[in-house]
């Protein structure tokens, strides 16, 4: 995967307020960028925990202090509608008080200095 094309896409993506797409990034980029070259990098295999680290690091050791913390998160986005696969199935909800269908993910992130980076990242 491209690191500039996956700053690109997600530069992209956060600064849209409509429908994004492949082709709507190349049309935005005039050509530097082709949809191909989008599509491909979606496509390519699921980025681990250990490579998200790795482009991540430098950040966090720009703002890294004695006074830092890691915050972790376990958070389940539901999906009542969707069919259930290999991330999408039942678990229980503590806030709720019962099981709900959905996707249950684990973050980390690392606050230090008013700033707050994403570590780590784990499906459940």
């Amino acid at each position: 995967m491209k690191r500039e094309n996956l700053d690109l896409y997600t530069d992209y993506l956060i600064s849209s307020f409509g429908q994004t797409t492949a082709t709507g990034l190349a049309q935005l980029m005039e050509g530097a960028i082709s949809h191909d070259q989008v599509t491909r990098m979606l496509a390519s295999p699921k980025m681990t925990s250990k490579e998200w680290w790795h482009l991540v690091k430098p950040h966090v050791r720009k703002v890294e202090r004695e006074d830092g913390v890691i915050i972790v998160d376990d958070s389940i986005v539901e999906k009542p509608y969707t069919d259930e696969n290999e991330i999408v199935c039942w678990h229980f909800d503590h806030s709720k008080g019962r099981t709900v269908k959905g996707i249950n993910f684990v973050t980390k992130l690392y606050y230090a200095q008013d700033v707050a980076l994403p570590v780590t990242f784990e499906i459940v």
